[in-house]
């Protein structure tokens, strides 16, 4: 079956907002507040997709188990891996980390992506 979503109507309905916490990320510029509706799942598999905000700020990242895949829709940010270089990321650019990344996201104005998680 196909699924699809007007992605604007998603992230008018996200109305729950929560702390940024483990498992990936955790913030360490104090609370920030996120917003979730997962998409896709399959638990089996390992792979989910879905639509995320957050506030600004800045987190610290551990992809220890399984990797994401983002397409950032709105907002920026910069995610600088352990021992690497800072990249910037805008609306429309898409960045893969892979199982094993490190690093910092700062968050430097709301961020709307969707992700796939595997």
């Amino acid at each position: 079956m196909t699924q699809h979503v007007a992605v604007t109507e998603v992230f008018e309905r996200i109305a729950d907002a929560g702390p940024l916490g483990a498992p990936l990320g955790t913030s360490t510029t104090g609370p920030t507040q996120t917003w979730l509706e997962e998409f896709t799942s399959d638990s089996e598999k390992g792979v989910h997709t879905g639509f995320w905000r957050c506030e600004p700020g800045v987190s610290e990242w551990d992809f220890a188990d399984m990797g994401e895949v983002i397409h950032v829709l709105r907002g920026r940010m910069v995610v600088t891996e352990q021992g690497g270089e800072p990249v910037e990321l805008g609306p429309g650019d898409v960045a893969s980390f892979p199982t094993g990344w490190k690093g910092t996201w700062e968050i430097t104005e709301t961020l709307e992506k969707f992700y796939v998680m595997l």
